[in-house]
């Protein structure tokens, strides 16, 4: 019975590229960082609709938010983000990730952080971003 309802919802969008993005952002926080400088950015999208692209970042927090991936262990800059149809797109330590630079004040841990994750599609969406410990694994969650 599960069975069907999966097939029925699945052939709903049958990955047509004219489909509309179905985001929802979880796991979201920051490392609370060790200098005032700069500090880094983690989530996941999940999109359950057609295809979108993380476009740019912004956050009251920094003047600069750039969006990177670590590619053969270096951090390389890019322009956008693909979010593919039905499936994710992880920004995670080691990973692809967010830098904020130009800070405002140094974030505590404890602190909420707003970001606005700009989508091509989707629009806007705002995060609140916890600040967690430096050491913060979100595979323990401590």
């Amino acid at each position: 019975m599960g069975t069907g309802l999966m097939l029925a919802g699945c052939g709903g969008s049958g990955g047509s590229s004219s489909a509309r993005p179905a985001l929802k952002i979880s796991g979201a926080y920051m490392p609370a960082p060790v200098n005032g400088d700069m500090a880094a950015g983690f989530f996941t999208v999940t999109n359950s609709g057609g295809a979108d692209t993380l476009t740019s970042v912004t956050s009251s927090l920094a003047g600069d938010v750039t969006l990177h991936a670590t590619k053969g262990g270096a951090m390389e800059e890019e322009k956008s983000f693909a979010v593919p149809a039905d499936g994710t797109l992880d920004f995670a330590s080691g990973g692809n990730h967010l830098m904020f630079e130009k800070l405002t004040h140094r974030p505590e841990q404890g602190e909420k952080v707003p970001v606005q994750l700009h989508f091509a599609k989707s629009g806007t969406v705002t995060v609140e971003m916890p600040v967690k410990p430096a050491t913060y694994d979100p595979k323990t969650g401590h």
